[in-house]
């Protein structure tokens, strides 16, 4: 485990938040984009290559006790109009520890705002990492990480044969010891850690409850923990807080922006945001919600942000879920793109 750097950065004034929030805020929303009929959808990665925009999106079954997750490629030529073109990780019967779960993340996405929205690749490798496990049912503990590798990200992956992190390893903290969550890699060319990748990621330990933890890599393949603790842990501040997780990071000048989501059950599940200046010490947004239930499509739940910008518009993918029991990928953006 590598201990965190104590690099003597100031902290995001209230004056910065406020503005990082004005420059990602996307008050309009735009309604569904990705449904599966017989599925539940979820946790959008949305990238540009070769032209086009492609989205990795997951599923399961509605009747989840006999089912897992799965990994799906969409395309689109302009955001708002998307079509499932490929299935890029299958549930399979081999019995590895990632037969039945397969829940796949884009890896090392351009973290500039407003920038490429291109992924990178590392030595002609393109990477997705993934949450794995080998039990049927929706997110059955424990789940591993994943790591996949392919020359195209929108062709075949290959799997690496063992997970890059698990709950059982001798350097996992104390509150990441049950399950493994969704991990964000990407490359952070300040080296703020001392390393070159870096995965953001939640998990919780055995009371259930989900933080936001730190790994750090200098190849993008063999992974150690950094820090001894999460670097969100938001069930200090509020006992009914049960989930901060499904981060995602931007960078607006020396800033680092996470967007995540906040699970109170029984109260409101919803997308904010946190700002730092060193990936550790981070100041969190108590404000208005970056999305928030407010519609009939999205009255239970809008959470598990993907938030890019192009063209002067951000445009925030979430995970909508209703009370009529329907779960899909939806859309805020910050301009009324239906005017």
């Amino acid at each position: 485990m590598k201990p965190f750097l104590n690099l003597n950065l100031k902290n995001v004034t209230e004056l910065e938040m406020q503005s990082i929030y004005e420059k990602i805020k996307t008050p309009y929303k735009y309604g569904p984009v990705m449904k599966m009929p017989e599925d539940l959808t979820d946790s959008p990665s949305v990238f540009f290559y070769n032209g086009k925009w492609y989205m990795y999106f997951i599923s399961i079954s509605k009747d989840c006790s006999i089912s897992g997750y799965e990994t799906h490629l969409a395309v689109s030529d302009d955001l708002l109009n998307w079509e499932k073109i490929d299935t890029i990780f299958r549930r399979n019967d081999e019995n590895r520890w990632d037969s039945k779960q397969c829940a796949g993340y884009a890896a090392l996405m351009n973290i500039d705002f407003g920038g490429s929205n291109t992924l990178s690749d590392i030595d002609g490798k393109y990477y997705i990492s993934y949450l794995a496990g080998n039990s049927d049912g929706y997110e059955p503990d424990p789940l591993y990480m994943g790591l996949a590798w392919s020359s195209s990200p929108i062709k075949e992956f290959k799997r690496f044969e063992n997970p890059i992190l698990k709950p059982e390893d001798s350097d996992a903290r104390e509150n990441e010891k049950k399950t493994l969550y969704r991990s964000f890699i990407f490359e952070d060319k300040a080296k703020i850690t001392d390393h070159k990748y870096v995965n953001v990621y939640n998990a919780k330990p055995f009371d259930d409850r989900e933080r936001i933890f730190l790994a750090v890599s200098n190849d993008g393949e063999n992974w150690e923990r950094y820090g001894d603790k999460p670097v969100i842990d938001e069930t200090i501040d509020n006992s009914d807080l049960r989930i901060s997780g499904d981060a995602q990071i931007v960078k607006i000048d020396d800033i680092y922006v996470m967007m995540y989501f906040r699970h109170i059950p029984g109260k409101a599940t919803y997308d904010t945001f946190a700002c730092s200046r060193d990936l550790v010490n981070w100041t969190r947004w108590n404000g208005e919600p970056l999305v928030k239930s407010s519609e009939p499509w999205d009255n239970h739940y809008a959470h598990k942000p993907w938030v890019i910008k192009h063209n002067d518009i951000v445009y925030h993918f979430y995970c909508a879920c209703n009370k009529d029991g329907e779960r899909f990928i939806a859309l805020a953006t910050s301009q009324n793109l239906k005017a």
